[in-house]
C-alpha cells in the first residue's frame, strides 16, 4: 500500500501459529475502498480446514502462555501497545482506506481503543481470589481465577482496529489464546495488528487472524471443544445464531449486538449543547455505530430551538473521502447499506415524515447519502423500530417524562441511551428506568478501558471494559483445604 512510512504493515495473508500463510485453495477476497471504489488488495479465503490449523496452534501455545506470570503476559502486551502507539498514522491510513470513515475518526477509534491493552495488561496483575472464612471446622476455602482457553473473536467492519483490542487485550492478559475473523470487509487493520504482534515478541499461535468463509468457519469452531469462548459484535440476528452454534459444547459467550438508542433532549436542556452532542453521536462514522442516536426525542417545549439549531449544524457537516480534511462523514460501506438506508427515508416520507435536509444519494454518487434530518416522525414508522445505520436522524416528540421513558423503552433493544436535562432528580430517575446497558447524560461518550461497555434485552450478554470484562475470559475456581488443624 502506497505512502505507509512502514509498507510491511500492510498484509495480504493470514498470520497462523507465527506464520504468514494463504488459503490452502489459492482463492482470495478482493477488498475495495468504499469511497472510491476502487481495490485495495485481496486476502485469503479460508475455510474450515485452516480453521482447524488455527485451533490446533492456538490450542497448543495456551499451556505456555498460560504459565508465563501476569507481569510476563503484561511485558508483551505492552510492547504490543507501543508499537500500536509508534505505528498509528500507517493504522489510521489503512482502516480509513478500507472502512472510509473520516481520518481524524480513525485516529480517535486507535488512540482510544488502543488504551485497552496497558489497562488489562495492569489490571490481570490485580486480580486476585480469596480466602472465604471457614464454613466449618477443620476446612479453609480459598477461590482463584484461570483462564477459559482458546478464544475465537468475530470483529465488525465498523471499527476494524477498535474491536480487537477490546477483545484480545483481557484475553490474552488473562492468559489465553486468541482467534480473530475480522469482517471480510476491512480485513487489512486486523492484519496490520498481527504484525504489530508478531514484531512484539507476542508467541506463535498466541494471537492469531483468519479471513474467509464464515460458515465453515464458524462451524468449525463450534464444533471443537477446545475453544472456551466466543466474544461477537455485529447484528443482533447473526448473534443469535451464534449464540445457538455454541450451546452444542457449551461455550461462554460475549455478544455485543445491535442497538436503537434514543436520544432525550428534556425542555429543561441547552438547545445548542444538545444539538451538539447529538449531531456527535448520530453522525460518527456516518452513522454506523451500534451505540449511534437512532432516535431523537424531544420535548415540545424545546422543540422549535432544538431543531433550529441541530438542522444547522447537520447542513454544515462535510461529505467525502475520509483522506480529505475537511471531510466529517464518510460513505456507507457497500451498496446493501446505501440502499437500506435510502428505503427508510423512503418509508418515513409516505408515513408523513417532513424532510429538513438531506434525504438522497448524495451528488458524489457511489456509496455517499446525504445528511438527513427527518421531522414529524412517528413510531408507525421503520425508523423506529430498525437500526438505521446511517446518517439519518429522525426527531420525535413527547410531552411527559413518563411518555419519554415509555417511548426510549419501546424496543427489543437495550445497548444505550442518552438524556439531555439539568434536574438532577430527573437525572435518576431516566438512569434506572431506561432499559439500557449504558446511558450518557449530557454526554456521549461511552466506552473506556476502565469501565464496562455492553447491553442488555437482544442488544447481547457480557461486557467489553472493566473488570467485568477481564473476569468474561476467567474461570472461579474453588478450593476447599481439609484436615488444616491437625
Amino acid at each position: 500500500m502506497k505512502q505507509l512510512n512502514d509498507p510491511t504493515l500492510f498484509r495480504m495473508k493470514n498470520y497462523i501459529n507465527g506464520q504468514w500463510i494463504d488459503a490452502d485453495s489459492g482463492k482470495t477476497i478482493a477488498v475495495e475502498n468504499p469511497a472510491t471504489l476502487e481495490p485495495l488488495g485481496t486476502v485469503p479465503d479460508c475455510g474450515s480446514a485452516e480453521m482447524q490449523r488455527a485451533i490446533d496452534a492456538a490450542s497448543a501455545a495456551w499451556h505456555a502462555w498460560r504459565a508465563k506470570t501476569s507481569a510476563e503476559r503484561c511485558a508483551c502486551l505492552l510492547e504490543w501497545y507501543r508499537l500500536i502507539k509508534e505505528n498509528t498514522p500507517d493504522l489510521a491510513r489503512i482502516l480509513t482506506l478500507e472502512q472510509g470513515k473520516p481520518l481524524a475518526e480513525s485516529l480517535g477509534e486507535i488512540t482510544q481503543n488502543s488504551g485497552y491493552i496497558p489497562w488489562f495488561a495492569e489490571e490481570a496483575r490485580r486480580l486476585c481470589g480469596e480466602t472465604v472464612p471457614t464454613p466449618r471446622h477443620g476446612v479453609r476455602p480459598i477461590t482463584h481465577w484461570q483462564p477459559v482457553g482458546v478464544v475465537f473473536a468475530i470483529t465488525p467492519w465498523n471499527f476494524p482496529i477498535g474491536m480487537i483490542p477490546r477483545k484480545a487485550a483481557p484475553a490474552l492478559a488473562a492468559g489465553c489464546t486468541f482467534i480473530a475473523r475480522p469482517s471480510s470487509a476491512t480485513p487489512f487493520s486486523a492484519l496490520a495488528l498481527a504484525a504489530l504482534a508478531e514484531k512484539a515478541g507476542i508467541p506463535a499461535g498466541v494471537f492469531n487472524v483468519i479471513t474467509g468463509q464464515t460458515q465453515p468457519i464458524v462451524d468449525t469452531m463450534a464444533a471443537d471443544k477446545r475453544v472456551r469462548k466466543v466474544t461477537f459484535t455485529g447484528s443482533t440476528a447473526v448473534g443469535k445464531s451464534l449464540m445457538a452454534a455454541c450451546a452444542g459444547t457449551v461455550k461462554r459467550v460475549s455478544l455485543e449486538l445491535g442497538g436503537n438508542a434514543p436520544f432525550i433532549i428534556f425542555d429543561d436542556a441547552d438547545p445548542d449543547k444538545a444539538a451538539a452532542l447529538c449531531v456527535a453521536s448520530k453522525f460518527r462514522n456516518a452513522g454506523q455505530t451500534c451505540i449511534c442516536t437512532n432516535r431523537v426525542l424531544v420535548q415540545q417545549g424545546i422543540k422549535d430551538a432544538f431543531m433550529r439549531a441541530f438542522t444547522e449544524k447537520v447542513k454544515a457537516l462535510v461529505v467525502g473521502s475520509g483522506l480529505e480534511a475537511k471531510t466529517t462523514v464518510g460513505p456507507l460501506i457497500s451498496e446493501t447499506a446505501l440502499n437500506n438506508v435510502a428505503s427508510i427515508v423512503r418509508d418515513a416520507l409516505d408515513k408523513g415524515a417532513k424532510l429538513l435536509t438531506g434525504g438522497h444519494p448524495h451528488a458524489l454518487g457511489g456509496r455517499f447519502f446525504e445528511p438527513t434530518v427527518l421531522d414529524n416522525a412517528t413510531t408507525e414508522m421503520r425508523a423506529f423500530t430498525e437500526e438505521i445505520f446511517g446518517p439519518v436522524a429522525p426527531v420525535f416528540t413527547f410531552e411527559s417524562e413518563k411518555e419519554a421513558l415509555e417511548l426510549a423503552n419501546r424496543t427489543n433493544y437495550g445497548l444505550a441511551a442518552y438524556v439531555c436535562t439539568q434536574n438532577a432528580g430527573r437525572i435518576f430517575r431516566m438512569i434506572e428506568g431506561l432499559e439500557y446497558g449504558m446511558v450518557g447524560v449530557n454526554d456521549v461518550s461511552l466506552a473506556a478501558p476502565e469501565t464496562p461497555f455492553g447491553g442488555v434485552k437482544e442488544s447481547g450478554v457480557g461486557r467489553e471494559g472493566g473488570h467485568e470484562s477481564l473476569k468474561d475470559f476467567m474461570d472461579a475456581r474453588l478450593a476447599v483445604l481439609g484436615d488444616i488443624e491437625g
